[in-house]
């Protein structure tokens, strides 16, 4: 079950298509197809959260709130493909 609110997927629907027109990176994907993998991830993201949790160190893992060990994940895969 997705967490984001349908706004929500509907926000990051439009910024993902927003990045990839500006960028003007070429896809194949549908507009139903890139919404569909952005459920997909957001499904994803919610049945690994404590596999990611358990991950973490154990002084990261109870010193860090929700957010930022979020923020943590955000940076390493942005970093780690080149987005930052």
């Amino acid at each position: 079950m997705a967490i984001l609110t349908l706004a929500q997927i509907f926000d990051v629907w439009a910024r993902l298509m927003r990045n990839i027109s500006d960028l003007r990176l070429e896809t194949s994907l549908t507009k139903t197809d890139l919404r569909a993998a952005v459920e997909a991830a957001d499904v994803w993201v919610d049945a690994n959260a404590a596999s990611y949790n358990s991950a973490l160190p154990i002084a990261a893992r109870t010193a860090l709130t929700a957010k930022q060990k979020a923020e943590l994940l955000m940076m390493v895969v942005a970093k780690r493909f080149e987005v930052i």
